[in-house]
């Protein structure tokens, strides 16, 4: 039976992580892999963690399984951040943890599909496991294009994909900091998003996984509370793999929000039934530190220090690309105005290749490029090198 198996190619960003480890030049940059770097190029973890660590290696007097559903002082620790207080409290949403955003979307999409889901619209490009997540569920996957050429949120295109929805249909949306293109909608269109759900049967699957890396915290999350206040039901999957640091951890939290609790209990019995067959528990440790450090006013604080750092090292970068203007063919100036860790640069497999053979500078196929990999002092040496490749 295992020899009918066909190969399957490799990861093409793994395989770019060992081209660019093996890079002997000193001048070498890496914009592929997409994890958060200081401007030291290091990958940190939080002080606001090791201090919840410590008290986890003293105090944690038991690892004995948790159940499906996780830690729930971290669900609901994190709740009021992710809702806003109000919300958070109320009755008709719940949730569990899982293992990181990952599988968060996973759950979201096969609960989804229990309740009845066959299509799923989604922006494009878009996070490459969307797609095959919803491959492997065997959910449609109806494609809409999310930016448009000059660098903006295509509202247009989003606007027509819903007016074609109906029943058995559901929208993934990234909740901000989209990946990979780094376009979110405004304020005023997420307040159109949320009319056009509100008269819709048309579920919101919302992807929360860069909360705190775009304007803030409150405001990355106005999207998200403005489609849940509207609609009657939706799910939301959520990451601290990035706004905690806590990447091979695998922490995330899945919320369903329902039209009465009734619901709420029967979806929340379907979620722990998926769960349980798909990962049986979540790993507990960084979800247990996230707990600690929300309950401790002290290494909250300290957290959000820490996260401010990080957004606003992103946004100074982000607004030197655009000061750069124009580096050959392609623009620079709409990288100013969008947002989280990631952009998409129009650029050609040739030309991608080139930068990476000639100018040691290396992205992923798609042009995808991690904003995070740029510091001060490598900026101008892309910014020419880019100028030289599509001039």
């Amino acid at each position: 039976m295992l020899e009918r198996l066909n190969q399957q190619p490799p990861d093409a960003l793994l395989a770019l992580i060992k081209m660019h480890a093996a890079d002997p030049r000193a001048d070498k940059i890496d914009l592929g892999v997409g994890v958060y770097r200081t401007g030291q190029g290091d990958t940190p973890v939080f002080g606001a963690i090791k201090g919840a660590e410590r008290r986890l290696v003293e105090e944690q007097a038991s690892k004995s399984y948790l159940g499906p559903e996780g830690d729930m002082g971290f669900v609901h620790g994190l709740a009021p951040i992710v809702f806003g207080a109000d919300m958070a409290a109320s009755d008709r949403i719940e949730g569990m943890q899982t293992p990181g955003g990952t599988g968060a979307v996973r759950l979201a999409l096969a609960l989804a599909k229990a309740g009845g889901c066959k299509r799923v619209m989604m922006g494009t490009p878009s996070w490459p496991n969307h797609a095959q997540i919803l491959d492997d569920l065997g959910l449609e996957l109806v494609a809409f294009d999310h930016a448009t050429s000059e660098g903006d949120a295509n509202f247009a295109a989003l606007e027509q994909a819903l007016s074609g929805a109906g029943e058995g249909d559901a929208v993934l949306l990234h909740g901000c900091c989209h990946n990979p293109t780094g376009v979110d909608y405004s304020n005023a269109q997420w307040d159109a998003i949320a009319a056009m759900l509100a008269d819709s049967p048309v579920l919101p699957v919302l992807d929360l996984a860069y909360q705190g890396l775009g304007q803030g915290l409150e405001e990355d999350a106005y999207g998200l509370r403005t489609v849940l206040a509207a609609v009657p039901e939706a799910l939301v999957a959520y990451s601290c793999d990035k706004n905690f640091g806590l990447y091979r951890d695998r922490v995330g939290a899945l919320w369903a929000m329902a039209a009465d609790t009734d619901v709420l209990d029967r979806v929340l019995s379907n979620a722990s039934s998926l769960a349980r067959a798909n990962w049986s528990m979540p790993p507990d440790h960084g979800g247990a530190a996230v707990r600690v450090v929300l309950e401790d006013a002290d290494l909250t604080a300290q957290w959000l220090d820490e996260l401010e750092q990080m957004r606003t090292r992103i946004n100074q970068v982000r607004t030197k690309l655009g000061e750069a203007g124009t580096a050959g063919s392609v623009d620079l100036t709409p990288y100013a105005r969008q947002q989280g860790m990631f952009a998409m640069l129009p650029l050609s497999k040739e030309q991608i290749v080139a930068l990476r053979e000639d100018h040691g500078i290396y992205m992923a196929g798609s042009g995808r490029i991690n904003v995070a990999g740029l510091t001060t002092a490598n900026i101008g040496t892309f910014v020419a090198a880019l100028a030289k490749v599509t001039g």
